[in-house]
């Protein structure tokens, strides 16, 4: 069990439903998925996805950043969330700053949008492209990009002087989860008294096109957890929490429990049985201190895909037994966003303990259950969450599981 209490002081996210937490969630509530066909860069990969309004000019703007700097579009994401969360915390803690703080985002596309520019460009010509582009290629860039950036106060500016750890963490599609149980870690070894964590992630041609040739790409709207789903949606975004040791009586809510594993049954899926998600629940539970009757609502991993959701079914089962809690996906929303979908999705569980209502987590496009396991998800009829787990599950097995409760 945790030893020091860890509190949720602020929220951040930004996709395909949403510029901020509160757009986000208005989206939800409307029962209408944003998800369409990519319109920012072109591409054959002729499916639904989670790309973000916004182009990149047009987040450089509302950031206020000028136009000459290197940045990808995976760190205007970013900077874009991180705002909200931090601004969202000084809020609600009459602007607390920390002793020491530390950064901690997953990523798993880092600076790819503007390596395949420059490609595209001197695929011809050596002479042709911006070579700066390639800096900013690796996950760890976005990450440092995020920090230069984000400052938008001279408050903001204070806690970023205090930021005396910063990492980043690339485990695939359980990026952001990993980073916010790192960052939780810290902070329980005393080793920092406030984290930033999360993730963010942007669409490109290469994740579309990895994706379409592992043949998991839904050419409809995905449809977690029914007996008809056939694939995932990709998506884009960023979504980021403030953790803080000691008591604040403004935070959202508290991580109460955290834990990873790996099962290492396949490069890109789970076992059947879902060996590796049951483990991380287990995990979660023990470390929290609570018992599987304790959670009220699960936010699962659900990407629409035969394989993950029978396994996870089959983990929620393992754990909850005949009484498994009411759950949901939200990747009908949002996308996959693959390093950012943990953390945007924290965000918006964080808002659900906050507000005491999980009615715009509901599911979507679901009509029949998966034979195998029966299992119904969520339809929206009202409930007040005491605990909710959330969990992500990336290529490899590496699986993550966190719980949050009510302070």
């Amino acid at each position: 069990m945790a030893s020091r209490r860890i509190y949720v002081t602020g929220i951040g996210a930004v996709s395909a439903a949403g510029g901020n937490v509160l757009d986000i969630v208005r989206t939800m509530s409307s029962g209408k998925s944003p998800l369409a066909r990519v319109s920012r860069f072109n591409t054959s990969v002729n499916v639904p996805a989670g790309e973000v309004p916004d182009n990149d000019d047009a987040l450089r703007k509302e950031l206020g950043l000028p136009g000459e700097i290197t940045v990808s579009r995976t760190s205007l994401l970013g900077i874009k969330a991180v705002r909200e969360a931090l601004n969202d915390h000084f809020k609600r803690t009459g602007g607390a700053l920390p002793g020491k703080a530390a950064f901690i985002s997953g990523t798993s596309v880092g600076g790819m949008d503007l390596s395949e520019v420059f490609w595209a460009s001197c695929r011809n010509s050596l002479e042709e492209g911006d070579p700066s582009s390639l800096s900013v290629h690796d996950p760890g860039a976005s990450t440092d990009g995020i920090r230069e950036y984000a400052p938008d106060s001279p408050l903001a500016g204070e806690f970023w002087r205090r930021v005396t750890a910063s990492s980043t963490v690339s485990t695939a599609c359980s990026s952001a989860g990993n980073a916010i149980m790192l960052a939780a870690r810290m902070i329980e070894a005393g080793i920092v008294d406030m984290a930033i964590a999360g993730g963010t992630d942007s669409l490109c041609r290469f994740t579309l096109n990895g994706f379409n040739s592992l043949r998991i790409l839904d050419p409809e709207n995905c449809r977690p957890f029914d007996i008809s789903r056939a694939g995932l949606n990709l998506g884009e975004g960023a979504g980021y929490i403030v953790l803080a040791s000691g008591e604040y009586g403004g935070a959202h809510c508290v991580l109460s429990g955290w834990a990873n594993a790996d099962d290492a049954y396949h490069q890109t899926a789970s076992t059947p049985e879902g060996t590796g998600p049951s483990l991380a629940m287990h995990s979660a539970l023990e470390s929290a201190g609570l018992s599987p009757e304790d959670i009220s609502f699960i936010n699962t991993h659900g990407t629409g895909t035969p394989v993950n959701d029978l396994a996870e079914s089959n983990a929620m089962l393992e754990v909850f037994r005949e009484n498994v809690p009411p759950f949901s996906s939200l990747k009908p929303f949002i996308g996959h966003a693959l390093g950012a979908s943990e953390g945007i999705e924290a965000a918006l569980v964080c808002y659900a303990l906050s507000e005491g209502q999980c009615g715009f987590m509901r599911s979507l496009n679901f009509n029949t259950p998966i034979p195998e396991t029966g299992l119904v998800p969520y339809d929206g009829e009202e409930i007040m969450p005491r605990s909710i787990m959330s969990s992500a599950f990336g290529f490899g097995g590496n699986c993550v599981t966190l719980i949050f409760s009510r302070q």
